[in-house]
């Protein structure tokens, strides 16, 4: 290294040049303006810099709610909008959608037709069991008529035609005997004119006892068996009505549909529901005008509340919307996972801005007392980043004003601000570094 550093020494014993010539006097003086004009320029544009107010961002603060008008801030805390109850509409019976008369976001009444099923089927079990009842009553009417006249007549005639044969093997019977006595006819053709004789002996007994069942007509049980048919098939006609019936799938209350579950064509099955098979349910719906807020507040400040809190309600989307609340609900048990116990709080007149899902924040308040004293003052919030040592900068007529306040609880929305501000003021929303009161600004 000390090689290399000999090796860049100055060689001073070198002369300079013939033609370098001192500058003269025109040219020293033309450098000199050069840079005296540069250091005024440059001089010019720092003081302009200097003096040019400093841009900043503001926003309009707006007052979101009443505050202690409704008494001491309790809690705040935030949830979800959800329908006080939801239904998801079923099938009673199996089969393929036929028709589907909704779509998602319609309002339908109770007892409107949602979607019909392909109801063949249901419609032939109908005929079925309506054949079974006409044959069975017509039956019973058949056993309480009793027999025709033309029936007594028939069986009547059967026993006459009976009678005379039976006459005739007697008489037949009578001559064989005589002859076998005397020896003319043979043993045997007296045993033959005695079986004939006691057949027909027989048969007459036989068409006598019908006779008299059909002058009696049918017995008492085998009518009461008809009978006891007969209400079984009525049955099994009311069943099979109710099925077809239940292809017809109504709303079971007034409400909006959240979700349309089918399509056309798709099947519908009341047991087991696969991922990508038939479905369960075909509609869920709901009441919008019966909507609730589930909160979820921690086991640390739950013992904070009580029923009779006031609750004053505000969305994300709609901040100037307020509505009124009222614990409706708490969990009879908390939650060992979130360390939390969840809260539904009834919304009091929902109007057609609020939706299910929606992000709603709550404040809980003592209620107001009567004669107490207490002003209306509205509840306005800031970002935090506004918020620098108890005060905020507001712009007024083009400066930068200092304004203490007082600040409240901190959530996701911000800072709550209990005194300083009213709404309405433009408040600088990240105050540059140095900004001092009554200094003038530039809004971004």
């Amino acid at each position: 290294m000390t090689a290399e550093l000999k090796k860049l020494r100055i060689d001073r014993s070198a002369k300079p040049a013939e033609h370098a010539r001192p500058l003269d006097s025109r040219t020293r003086w033309a450098i000199a303006a050069s840079i005296g004009l540069a250091v005024f320029v440059m001089a010019g544009f720092l003081v302009s810099r200097w003096n040019t107010p400093p841009e900043v961002r503001v926003m309009s603060v707006r007052a979101v709610g009443p505050s202690s008008a409704e008494g001491a801030l309790v809690l705040n805390a935030t949830g979800y909008i959800v329908p006080a109850h939801k239904i998801e509409v079923a099938a009673k019976v199996v089969g393929k959608v036929e028709w589907i008369g909704v779509e998602k976001g319609d309002r339908v009444s109770q007892g409107q037709v949602l979607v019909r099923l392909e109801d063949d089927e249901y419609r032939a079990r109908v005929l079925e069991a309506q054949g079974q009842i006409d044959y069975l009553r017509a039956r019973l009417a058949e056993l309480l008529n009793g027999s025709r006249p033309q029936e007594i007549a028939k069986a009547s005639a059967d026993l006459n035609q009976a009678g005379a044969n039976l006459e005739n093997a007697k008489v037949s019977l009578q001559r064989t005997r005589a002859l076998a006595l005397d020896g003319i006819l043979a043993r045997q053709a007296l045993d033959d004119a005695q079986s004939k004789y006691d057949e027909q002996a027989a048969r007459f007994t036989s068409l006598e006892k019908s006779l008299e069942l059909v002058r009696v007509g049918p017995r008492q049980e085998e009518i009461d068996g008809i009978r006891a048919q007969i209400e079984q098939a009525e049955g099994t006609l009311a069943y099979a009505r109710t099925q077809l019936a239940n292809t017809v799938i109504r709303a079971p209350v007034t409400g909006t549909i959240l979700e349309r579950n089918v399509e056309k064509a798709e099947f519908v099955t009341t047991g087991f529901v696969g991922d990508k098979g038939a479905k369960g349910y075909v509609v869920s719906l709901a009441d919008l005008n019966d909507l609730q807020v589930e909160l979820d507040i921690s086991q640390n400040d739950f013992a904070r509340l009580r029923p009779d809190l006031k609750a004053t309600i505000t969305t994300d989307t709609y901040r100037d919307r307020q509505y009124g609340g009222q614990i409706d609900e708490i969990s009879p048990e908390a939650n060992r996972q979130k360390a939390t116990v969840q809260v539904k709080v009834q919304i009091q007149n929902p109007d057609a801005y609020l939706r299910p899902e929606m992000n709603a924040s709550v404040r809980f308040s003592e209620p107001a007392q009567a004669g107490s004293g207490v002003s209306y003052r509205p509840l306005v919030r800031i970002p935090a980043s506004a918020l620098h040592d108890g005060s905020v900068f507001i712009v007024l007529n083009g400066k930068a004003t200092r304004r203490e306040v007082q600040a409240g609880t901190t959530s996701a929305e911000g800072v709550e601000i209990i005194s300083g501000l009213i709404g309405g003021e433009a408040v600088i929303v990240e105050a540059p570094a140095g900004l001092k009161d009554g200094q003038q600004v530039k809004i971004k």
